[in-house]
């Protein structure tokens, strides 16, 4: 299936800080080789850990920051030396801040809906986003969850053709972020191009088409979720399953795999299991009478393959 024209393309970004007097006067190079393409009608998710680039990549792309090397087009045309008519089809939300505390929810709607020529349904938007719900109340006193609906509202009113959205569902209760992914759904089916940053690796499973990877300020892995969890060396599988605490595994069988009780009667087979490796353990089960009372079968996860990328301690 052809891809819809490209509305966002970052090639070969580069971005230096400095100098820095702590360093002696050297320039900090945070991005050395950043490549993204975002196309319309899809949701293409940006992930990388504390530090990886993730931000200034986004803020370079949004025309925040000036890049030091490299070239971005936000909808064919340089944002850092954008007029008003490409910034008026770009909906940016971020994660924190932006918006003035002592305003109501509607006033600040409006508010900025008067800004654009071609602004989407207010009214829409309030009932979707529940909004209708806090609506007398000043934006100092919403709750987290409040606040990024709001802000995900002010990122929609004006229509915008390009959408960035920094951690949409942080602080959501589950209701509500059920309602912020299937708005998110029905964006990327009219046509938007959706630009996702997450902590939240199975947000990201979950919505994303396309997912680039970013470490230590350069793409290191990009693909779809299929095409990333799918990778050979990353073909892994795990089957857990509940069963009477004490029973001996049978490792022997399979000494490709790790296989354990993880607590008193929940065990765990992983690696890369075969149809081979399952026929093992059902048989293992008929020879021992055991019914586990539960099973499931789980593939290698986006999030499993971020961790091998970027690491699993905390920087």
């Amino acid at each position: 299936m052809p891809h819809s024209p490209a509305a966002l393309e970052v090639r070969g970004l580069v971005k230096d800080f400095g100098p820095v007097a702590a360093l002696d006067g050297k320039m900090i190079r945070v991005l050395d080789g950043v490549d993204i393409t975002a196309h319309k009608g899809r949701v293409t998710a940006l992930l990388g850990a504390n530090g990886a680039g993730k931000t200034t990549t986004l803020e370079c792309a949004q025309g925040l920051q000036r890049p030091s090397g490299g070239s971005v087009r936000l909808l064919g045309q340089d944002p850092w030396r954008a007029g008003a008519g490409l910034r008026s089809r770009v909906g940016i939300m971020l994660q924190e801040g932006g918006l003035p505390p002592a305003l109501r929810p509607l006033p600040l709607l409006r508010h900025v809906a008067s800004m654009y020529t071609a602004a989407r349904g207010l009214d829409d938007l309030v009932l979707r986003l529940g909004i209708d719900g806090f609506a007398s109340t000043t934006i100092r006193r919403l709750s987290g969850g409040q606040k990024q609906r709001l802000a995900l509202a002010c990122a929609l009113v004006g229509n915008p053709d390009v959408l960035f959205l920094d951690e949409p569902s942080a602080g959501l209760d589950p209701q509500s972020r059920h309602i912020v992914f299937d708005l998110i759904n029905e964006l990327r089916a009219e046509g938007l191009a959706i630009i996702l940053t997450t902590h939240l690796l199975d947000d990201a499973q979950r919505l994303a088409d396309y997912v680039y990877i970013i470490d230590q300020g350069r793409t290191v892995r990009e693909g779809t979720v299929a095409e990333l969890t799918a990778h050979a060396k990353d073909a892994v599988r795990e089957i857990r399953f509940e069963a009477p605490p004490g029973l001996e595994l049978p490792v022997s069988r399979f000494p490709h795999l790790e296989a354990g009780e993880q607590t008193p009667g929940n065990y765990r087979v992983t690696g890369p299991l075969t149809p081979e490796d399952l026929a093992t353990i059902a048989r293992w089960w008929a020879d021992n009478n055991v019914l586990p009372a539960s099973i499931v079968l789980t593939a290698r996860s986006l999030e499993d393959v971020f961790l091998d990328i970027s690491g699993r301690g905390v920087r």
